[in-house]
């Protein structure tokens, strides 16, 4: 087989099962541990997958941009924002994270529902203040572009003197054995601290969110006590989560 097919055909396998085991695949390919290697780096280095201790996973979809972000999974985001909602109960005090999931959980919210609501992102807290009988409290700091939420040491330290009863947390990539990555630096900064403002954690993940690995890791995914997504994810994507301890609601 040559380089390029084997390299294909390595790509297949993980579009299939989502993850690569490396030391599964010299049997699978008929090469060297050494050849599995090189290929997966080769993989890694042209974008086209994640390397991870002992094998890869795929490479987060997720566009780079705000606006791109908004256009992505449309449907999909909006299945998984009206799943999440069915979390709330009147009278919480709810974190809501920044992203287009978190917005379309904003715009999901029953015109009756009350409660309040502390979030750093400025698109959210306007998508908010469109609800008569909602509380909306906006934490600052440096508006970072790019995903339009405030981030900095400003942000964090308002977060730490919050308990909340409920957070909803924008998912970028999720993956059973290597948890909550995403990646922006600073967003991801302000994201470990929501991890711990409230009892109950809600991963707000579309499919394409889902066996993802990017750059910076925020926590494990047993932090989430919850994960909210479409409906039409296959159970082979999910069941690691469910077997974690996390309560899929789709």
């Amino acid at each position: 087989m040559l380089k390029e097919e084997r390299q294909q055909r390595v790509l297949e396998l993980l579009a299939g099962s989502h993850r690569l085991v490396a030391s599964e695949l010299p049997g699978v390919l008929g090469v060297s541990a050494d050849t599995v290697r090189r290929d997966l780096d080769e993989l890694a280095e042209a974008g086209h997958l994640r390397r991870v201790h002992g094998g890869a996973l795929a490479r987060s979809s997720v566009p780079r941009s705000y606006e791109g972000r908004g256009a992505q999974a449309v449907a999909g985001k909006r299945e998984t924002a009206r799943a999440a909602a069915t979390l709330l109960s009147p009278g919480q005090v709810a974190i809501l994270d920044g992203g287009s999931t978190a917005l379309a959980l904003a715009e999901a919210l029953p015109d009756t529902h009350t409660g309040t609501f502390v979030t750093h992102s400025p698109p959210v807290a306007a998508a908010l203040g469109r609800h008569p009988g909602v509380e909306v409290v906006v934490i600052g700091g440096l508006l970072d572009r790019r995903a339009m939420v405030a981030t900095g040491a400003h942000t964090v330290d308002a977060y730490r003197r919050i308990s909340a009863d409920i957070c909803f947390l924008g998912i970028w990539s999720l993956d059973a054995e290597h948890g909550i990555s995403e990646s922006y630096p600073e967003e991801a900064e302000v994201r470990r601290v929501l991890l711990e403002r409230s009892d109950r954690v809600v991963g707000l993940a579309s499919r394409e969110k889902l066996g993802t690995a990017a750059p910076f890791s925020i926590g494990p995914a047993t932090a989430l006590t919850h994960l909210a997504t479409e409906r039409d994810v296959p159970d082979d994507l999910l069941t690691p989560f469910a077997d974690l301890g996390l309560r899929i609601v789709r």
